[in-house]
């Protein structure tokens, strides 16, 4: 990966369909993402799609069989599909909430996490996220996998991440909140808030935004 925070663990795409925002992602990158788990909490589903390294894509959305809209990542509201944040990794996910405070910026609390595999395994994790999304998704949340076995080396279909970038209307504010947690993304000024990913697919290269 070029000019991509090397500490990106995964990028957040949400769905207002799930199924349909799956077929969608497979034709646009030629690779079928593969079911992640379910997220009863936050009635959601992922599935799943390397993007090198230890590093994947979480496409993301509402549970077929969930009885409620989904509570995170701001996909109640959501109508079309959208990159809406992205998360880097930490080993020690306590420290890294302390020092990001002390920095001036509130990653939210560390929780743990968890969801059942296809296969039945139970993986577990833990995260810090804020809801709603700080800077429209901009400043990325911290998780730590701890012993778990990364979802990206689970055998997924990868495409190759070229590029991460972000445009903002106040760059400045949200780099001081980026400089908080240790992290890097190219950002430039617009009107409106957007995360870009530049993505190398089966068919050439293409733009998740």
């Amino acid at each position: 990966m070029t000019n991509v925070e090397s500490r990106l663990d995964h990028l957040v795409y949400g769905v207002p369909d799930l199924l349909a925002g799956v077929r969608a992602v497979a034709d646009l990158l030629g690779v079928a993402p593969v079911p992640g788990g379910r997220h009863p909490a936050n009635g959601t589903q992922n599935y799943l799609v390397g993007l090198g390294g230890r590093a994947y894509l979480e496409v993301i959305g509402p549970a077929p069989e969930a009885t409620r809209p989904p509570t995170v990542f701001g996909l109640a509201a959501l109508t079309v599909p959208s990159l809406v944040t992205w998360a880097i990794t930490t080993t020690d996910l306590d420290r890294a909430v302390a020092d990001a405070r002390a920095a001036g910026y509130d990653p939210g609390d560390a929780e743990s996490m968890s969801r059942r595999t296809p296969s039945g395994e139970l993986l577990e994790w833990r995260l810090a996220k804020r809801e709603p999304r700080p800077r429209d998704g901009l400043v990325p949340f911290l998780i730590d996998w701890g012993s778990a076995p990364h979802p990206a080396e689970s055998g997924l279909p990868e495409v190759r991440l070229l590029s991460l970038r972000a445009e903002h209307p106040d760059p400045e504010t949200v780099r001081a909140d980026l400089r908080a947690v240790g992290a890097h993304l190219d950002l430039t000024r617009s009107d409106a808030p957007a995360l870009r990913a530049e993505i190398e697919g089966r068919g050439g290269r293409v733009e998740l935004r």
